[in-house]
């Protein structure tokens, strides 16, 4: 029997990649039907640059995460979406505090998954927004999920 998207809000928020956790992960929201998340990261400041913004490739990871995050939540079944390529847009700078990010997953195939990501400010200012594609894969026996306490 599938989890009900509150449910599968709840294991996600309890078993989080490592890198995830890193970001300051939080799982807001998501709709398995859609294949849409919000998550919550932190913008912490040994992730800024000179200038005191969020660093570009840390905003590609909140991004790349929230968009794999989306297909996941999609498939319904345990597997990994590991990113063949992807197109990031930054339209303005990311500072220090509360980032949104919402994943959308636009097609899941059995050999292809492509999605969209965008990420926000706490005041709902857009931020970046990343494409990508990446191939779904079964998840492996041996994963590096960290269960929060």
């Amino acid at each position: 029997m599938p989890m009900t998207d509150e449910q599968l809000l709840e294991r996600m928020n309890a078993f989080v990649p490592p890198t995830a956790l890193m970001l300051g992960y939080r799982m807001l929201a998501l709709d398995s039907e859609r294949g849409w998340v919000r998550i919550r990261y932190e913008g912490k400041p040994e992730f800024c640059n000179p200038m005191g913004n969020v660093q570009g490739g840390i905003i590609a990871a909140m991004l790349d995460d929230a968009a794999a995050t989306s297909a996941v939540v999609k498939a319904g079944e345990r597997i990994v979406v590991p990113t063949l390529e992807f197109k990031t847009s930054f339209f303005a700078p990311a500072r220090q505090g509360e980032l949104i990010a919402e994943g959308r997953c636009l097609k899941l195939g059995k050999r292809a998954v492509f999605m969209e990501a965008d990420l926000f400010d706490a005041d709902g200012k857009l931020l970046a927004r990343m494409s990508c594609t990446a191939i779904p894969t079964p998840m492996p026996d041996k994963h590096a999920m960290v269960e929060r306490p």
